[in-house]
């Protein structure tokens, strides 16, 4: 019986033994194979976050009817008067709204405003719903 013993013992204390030695399995290396399209994909989402799609930023309507004629019009006038915005339309059932650049503040948006008001009294400064 005390020989039974012994060798279960000598042979677990082996087997934790061999398994202590053999068992950090913590060096490698790692491969990744990703497909090559994944940047371009990155790019194109990180040039849509700085186009000023997010809704933390503030814009101003410059136009707001149901003529696309007349919206495209506005938009038309207000990029030759204004160069350093960009006007763009937006067409939300059923009006035709001209909206400016994004602007980062409320302040930068003030500023922009009280120069567009002068030329488009109904202009007013808004954050757009996500």
């Amino acid at each position: 019986m005390k020989l039974l013993k012994l060798k279960t013992s000598i042979l677990s204390v082996f087997c934790f033994v061999m398994a202590t030695a053999f068992g950090y399995a913590q060096q490698g290396t790692i491969n990744i194979n990703q497909d090559k399209k994944l940047n371009t994909l990155l790019d194109i989402k990180k040039e849509m976050n700085k186009n000023g799609t997010e809704s933390d930023r503030y814009k101003i309507q410059i136009y707001s009817g149901n003529n696309r004629s007349s919206a495209e019009s506005a938009q038309r006038e207000f990029n030759s008067a204004f160069s350093d915005w960009k006007a763009s339309i937006q067409f939300e059932t059923p009006n035709f709204k001209i909206w400016s650049s994004s602007f980062n503040t409320r302040l930068e948006a003030d500023k922009a405003l009280k120069q567009i008001k002068s030329k488009f009294p109904a202009a007013f400064i808004f954050k757009p719903k996500k």
